[in-house]
């Protein structure tokens, strides 16, 4: 039975392999279905797009909904400005997630929960993990393949195919 049980609930690889009855029922219980939404995002914030604006308003009213929902039950928070050119992975659902307006995104970014990325012209490569926690200073750019560990707080650039991960606990007896 276990196993039975873990082949239609496993979202390790953020649900990319689970059998389509299973994707179904957790769209329903969770309201949200990452490629409509994030298909519809493109859509409504790409300003060259020629879409009809009655389907564009539908679209925002969409994703207004699915956006007041999660920020009520997630705390999350990604502003229409931040520019993805994939829609980004979240192994652990859209948990305290915030990314700025003017942010923008390469391909196949993964996002933990609890990832700050602000206002400020912040820039990510492709390929890029940020693990739990992981906080990013307005004005930086972190290249593609890079890895930001959890609880890292990014301050500087980062060149391609780097590992940040935060500094080691000091202890200070009294």
């Amino acid at each position: 039975m276990s196993k039975f049980f873990e082949k239609y609930t496993n979202t390790k690889d953020g649900g990319k392999n689970l059998p389509k009855l299973s994707v179904f029922f957790l769209r329903l219980i969770s309201n949200y279905n990452h490629e409509k939404y994030w298909k519809r995002r493109a859509i409504v914030i790409d300003p060259n797009n020629k879409t009809n604006i009655i389907v564009k308003i539908f679209y925002l009213m969409y994703i207004k909904r699915i956006d007041a929902k999660h920020h009520c039950s997630f705390g999350t928070s990604l502003h229409y400005g931040a520019q993805f050119k994939t829609p980004p992975n979240f192994p652990h659902g859209p948990n305290g997630i915030i990314v700025g307006y003017d942010a923008s995104f390469g391909e196949s970014v993964t996002l933990y929960h609890q990832v700050t990325i602000p206002y400020g012209n912040v820039k990510v490569g492709d390929n890029t993990i940020f693990y739990p926690g992981s906080k990013v200073i307005q004005g930086v750019t972190i290249g593609s393949n890079c890895k930001i560990g959890a609880n890292a707080v990014v301050s500087e650039d980062i060149p391609d195919n780097s590992t940040v991960f935060p500094q080691k606990s000091i202890i200070i007896q009294r």
